[in-house]
């Protein structure tokens, strides 16, 4: 008995245990999958063509192997254009070996297996949480970045860094001495004191926002009132 079953918009005349290359089908080596587009079936003179499909036929194969087809290379010349195009592609396909060939509703001796959902990974408990900066603050308040403090840009936090004061918890740190001193070293006319970059170190560390921030929410609040 033959059939001429319908997959991937192409037609396969088909008997038991032929081995057939089809395009990508769903599912693992050994597993049964069913073609219901079955065009014809039966012996010879005795067979039965569908309108389009034959009521009640039914092909049954098992999956043999997953793989991909050989290169197909597709080439385009415009005359004249100085103009080449050549690409290739590589189809996947399944080999399947044909099983049974069934008429008048029979049921297959094995069904096709049901599509399985994709297991997801365990996570852990550590993967769960997410990463903290690497430079996040002691804390849990802003990272340590001395830009956040009002007036302070990245020129500056380059001198700063060299001065060996690149972050909030280095400018938390200073005593009055040293603030005046690393004040004079780098020339900022008495900006440390003046901005309370001290203050606003230890404020950020905190988690409060950058005053600047600040400063910005409550003009636009005033403009709005």
């Amino acid at each position: 008995m033959f059939a001429v079953i319908k997959t991937g918009g192409k037609q396969y005349r088909v008997v038991a245990n032929d081995l057939l290359k089809v395009d990508r089908l769903a599912g693992n080596p050994g597993d049964i999958v069913e073609f219901s587009q079955v065009l014809a079936v039966g012996e010879g003179a005795d067979a039965t063509i569908g309108a389009p499909l034959v009521a009640g036929a039914l092909v049954t194969a098992e999956v043999v192997e997953q793989g991909r087809g050989r290169t197909i290379i597709a080439f385009k010349k415009r005359r004249r254009q100085n103009s080449r195009r050549s690409r290739g592609i590589r189809p996947y396909e399944t080999t399947v070996r044909i099983a049974e060939i069934l008429t008048n509703g029979a049921k297959p001796s094995k069904k096709a297996a049901a599509p399985k959902a994709e297991a997801k990974p365990a996570v852990t408990e550590a993967e769960a949480k997410p990463a903290k900066p690497a430079k996040a603050a002691a804390s849990e308040g802003h990272a340590d970045d001395v830009t956040l403090i009002g007036g302070v840009g990245p020129a500056l936090k380059k001198k700063l860094e060299a001065a060996g004061y690149g972050t909030l918890t280095a400018i938390a740190a200073l005593s009055a001495e040293d603030a005046a001193k690393l004040d004079t070293e780098l020339k900022l006319g008495g900006r440390i004191e003046r901005d309370e970059w001290v203050e606003q170190a230890k404020e950020l560390l905190a988690g409060k926002p950058p005053r600047a921030k600040v400063d910005k929410e409550a003009a636009a609040k005033a403009e709005k009132e």
